[in-house]
Order: C-alpha cells, then structure tokens, then sequence
C-alpha cells in the first residue's frame, strides 16, 4: 500500500506562520454578566477565583491559577451589540471547567450557600461533574476526575 504524506502547501504553512505572529497566547474567557460587582462578589467569595481588576459597572477579571474570566456588563466594549443586531447575553452550554477536590462535599457546602445548579451530579469513567450556575445564568462545571 502506497501512502504518502500530505505535505502543506506553501499558502498554508504562511498562513500557520502568519497566524503564529499574531496569536500570542490565551487570555481569557467572557462571560456576560448584568451586575459586575455581584459576579465578583460570587466568583470569589464561592469559588476561590482572586480579583484581578475591576471598572464597575462595566468590567473585571477574576482569576484561578491559569484561568483568567472576564467579566463584561452591559457598558462594556466587550458586550455590545453585533453589526446585524444580534445581543451579546449571558447564559449557553458553553463553560469553564474548574477541577475540584471531594465534588459531593463541596456540592453540599454551595447548595447550603443557596446556590443554583443545573443538573445532578453525573459519574463516568473520567470522573464525576455537575454543572452550577453564576448569577447571570453561566455555567461552570465542577470536576473530580477519577482517582
């Protein structure tokens, strides 16, 4: 059997290497938010995260070792409107995952605090998550992997 290798073609290896000279590494992750000061209140008080920066009511960042979430209100730049109208809005099936220690014992300690959680705690051969909510309705999914 004959197999050869597909080789990239010089348009795309300069446009790899176009790409590469722009991208220069992650930044972050959006969330829209209705109320700044609450989301930080609840990404720091119930999650650990730190603030990082903060221009209420528009914006700020939290953060947790390597993950950095940028939190937009409705003044922000990075929540206005799209050219065709459509509304930049919290909420979706998109997620951040935080990995977690003893999932059961901290889902008792956030439902105790009142919190909002979208499902039950799900089991697979990975581990054990459950999707929670912030205020704004955005999800966060808490992992424990298996041991």
């Amino acid at each position: 059997m004959n197999q050869t290798q597909a080789q990239p073609s010089p348009a795309s290896s300069d446009a790899v290497s176009q790409t590469k000279e722009f991208t220069v590494g992650f930044h972050g992750v959006r969330y829209q938010v209705t109320n700044v000061s609450r989301s930080v209140e609840f990404y720091t008080t119930q999650l650990g995260f730190e603030l990082v920066h903060q221009q209420p009511p528009a914006f700020a960042s939290v953060s947790i070792e390597n993950l950095t979430l940028l939190l937009s209100g409705p003044g922000a730049s990075g929540s206005r409107p799209m050219p065709d109208g459509r509304k930049q809005e919290p909420g979706g099936w998109n997620r951040v995952v935080l990995q977690v220690a003893d999932l059961p014992a901290y889902i008792e300690a956030l439902k105790s605090a009142g919190l909002r959680f979208r499902n039950e705690m799900e089991v697979g051969p990975g581990g054990r998550q459950i999707q929670l909510e912030d205020p704004d309705g955005n999800a966060i999914e808490l992992f424990e992997p298996t041991r």
